[in-house]
């Protein structure tokens, strides 16, 4: 009898990384669609560019770190440079210029990915951390916004922008189909909604992050409005800005949330009070990213108080 010696897991499964990253832009294709519809060749040239420059970036950085890329699986990679530069075209204004945007695909894969040692090791979420970078970099075109389909270019006219500025509130069925300015992908919340229930239901998504973000919103934003209607109505923060898209696709990335299910309800709830802080008490109209990217930054202190000790473990 042969005794084969191999390293585990012994039991693999049947999905693997290039599978979840097809599911999740599958999931993402009704907010495509929704952008493309709303904000026409503006949505295809940027999601394009952000795309193409991501998979080209990490092409460029496997050559040189001489890595083999699986040549089995999407496009030759694990995908997960296509789905960061998807994500990061989504959070983006529509009227980005061509280089800004390349830009900053370029720093979501090389400095937010791979120089902390690739996917699996990176701290922050890529996606999040080009926005970031460009919200620096250029806060000029960070905050000049398109009208749907007429494309003309404005300042300060999204909804959050409008409530936090000129005390006006978005009709809730404007957010519901997206017919209003904001960044490309985020416009449109019944399409979010059916890409986030579509990752819930494929298991690809743990709900305990979306559940945890929309109670923490809900609670806070009801004690304020009754407070003051001006405030927003707790659906009005759900629908408006990037509350949908963080929540059921930034931060639910298993590589930068916490591995406890304990912890992921912390990490969802502190992600919707830090959004609600930020909207209200801050210069900033919208609080998703930094919230997302700051609970990113706690996940090691949560991991450490909510992951179970191993039995028969000593301090």
């Amino acid at each position: 009898m042969q005794l084969i010696v191999k390293a585990s897991p012994h039991q693999k499964l049947a999905t693997n990384t290039p599978w979840v990253m097809r599911q999740v832009m599958c999931a993402l294709a009704p907010a495509v669609i929704a952008s493309v519809w709303l904000f026409r060749e503006r949505a295809v040239f940027l999601i394009l560019n952000c795309m193409l420059t991501s998979y080209l970036t990490e092409i460029v950085i496997f050559r040189i770190r001489k890595k083999t890329r699986a040549s089995s699986s999407l496009f030759g990679g694990d995908g997960s440079a296509l789905l960061t530069g998807l994500l990061l075209a989504l959070v983006l204004p529509p009227a980005m210029r061509w280089y800004a945007a390349s830009i900053g695909s370029v720093f979501a894969v090389l400095v937010s990915k791979e120089l902390f040692g690739g996917l699996g090791q990176n701290i922050f979420n890529p996606a999040l951390m080009g926005r970031a970078f460009l919200m620096a970099a250029y806060p000029t075109m960070l905050t000049t916004w398109t009208n749907p389909f007429t494309l003309d270019a404005v300042t300060r006219a999204t909804p959050l922008a409008l409530r936090k500025f000129d005390h006006v509130i978005t009709p809730l069925r404007d957010l519901f189909l997206g017919t209003v300015s904001g960044s490309l992908g985020e416009t449109s919340g019944i399409c979010l909604l059916l890409g986030g229930i579509y990752l819930l239901i494929r298991n690809i998504a743990d709900w305990r992050i979306p559940l945890s973000m929309f109670l923490s919103t809900l609670v806070v934003s009801s004690f304020f409005y009754f407070m003051d209607p001006s405030w927003g109505s707790p659906l009005f923060h759900i629908f408006s800005g990037g509350f949908l898209l963080g929540a059921f696709f930034m931060a639910t990335d298993p590589v930068t949330t916490p591995m406890s299910k304990v912890g992921r309800y912390i990490f969802g709830g502190g992600c919707g009070i830090l959004i609600l802080v930020i909207r209200y008490f801050s210069g900033y109209p919208e609080g998703v990213m930094f919230s997302i990217l700051f609970m990113n930054a706690l996940v090691p202190l949560i991991d450490r108080y909510t992951v179970p000790k191993p039995f028969g473990y000593e301090k």
